[in-house]
This record gives structure tokens, sequence and C-alpha cells, in this order.
């Protein structure tokens, strides 16, 4: 089956969310016995229930005649990031700036391959921490996950 390159279909929903105020931040296409859409979404604020389904309302006539999938029925989900994603855009990284954040590299530095410390600076192919007061500049290729610290 053929669907609509992922970019398109990223760019149609943002036309969509954005004048709603809410972020489309990935769409993610599962071809399965059960093909799926699901929409990851952000808004300020934090997205709750309600959000989720406004949107979904939202796109769910547009999309039909948008055809994604040209003409094979799929199931559409609307979700929240969750409070754990790790983050995958540059707006992401900007968002949490001066936030504590977490993450693992793919080779240890000095014995560790995980840390925590404040999200100092984003410079697009690397990243600037404060850890333990000192700052350490990690390249986005060095890190597997990087996500906000939730202290519970």
């Amino acid at each position: 089956m053929k669907i609509k390159p992922k970019e398109e279909i990223e760019a149609f929903l943002k036309s969509i969310g954005e004048p709603m105020g809410i972020e489309v931040v990935e769409a993610d296409f599962k071809m399965s016995k059960n093909p799926s859409l699901t929409v990851y979404i952000d808004k300020e604020g934090g997205v709750d229930l309600d959000t989720c389904e406004k949107f979904h309302r939202a796109i769910d006539e547009p999309l039909d005649n948008f055809d994604l999938t040209n003409g094979l029925s799929y199931t559409l989900n609307v979700s929240s990031l969750g409070l754990d994603r790790p983050f995958k855009t540059e707006g992401d990284y900007l968002k949490n700036i001066g936030l504590e954040v977490e993450f693992k590299l793919y080779s240890p530095l000095k014995g560790k391959k995980e840390f925590e410390g404040v999200l100092k600076e984003y410079h697009g192919t690397s990243i600037t921490v404060t850890i333990e007061g000192e700052d350490i500049k990690f390249g986005i290729n060095q890190i597997t996950k990087i996500t906000k610290l939730i202290r519970v």
C-alpha cells in the first residue's frame, strides 16, 4: 500500500493545528493488520483528553478528503506526548532550556552513560548541560535519549 509521505501528512495536520494553538509534533503511521495513524500533539499549558478529542474531531473529515492511504481504512488516534517523551525536535530542546533533563549516551563519559543536569544551551548539533556546576557540551549524535527530568 502506498501512503503519502510523512512530511506531507505532518504539514497537512500542522495547517489545521496551528490556528487552534495545537502543535503537531509527529504523525506516525503503522502498517499492520489494523493500520493506524497516531498524531502526537502538544500545546501551551499541556494537553488533556478534551484537547485530544477536539483535535481528533477537527482532523477527521479533512483527513478523509486528504486521502493519505489512497482509500484504505485505518484507525485515527490523537495523543499527548506524555511526560517522559524523548526530545525529537529543535522545539523540544528550546522549550526545555533552563530546565532539568536526564539523558543517556551511546558511549560512556568518565565511566558513566547516564546523566542529569540543567539544559543550558542548544546549538543545533550540540547541547550544553550544567552538571554539578560544570558546563559540559555534548553532541546530539552522542545522545541515545534525552527527556525532561520528572521528580516524584
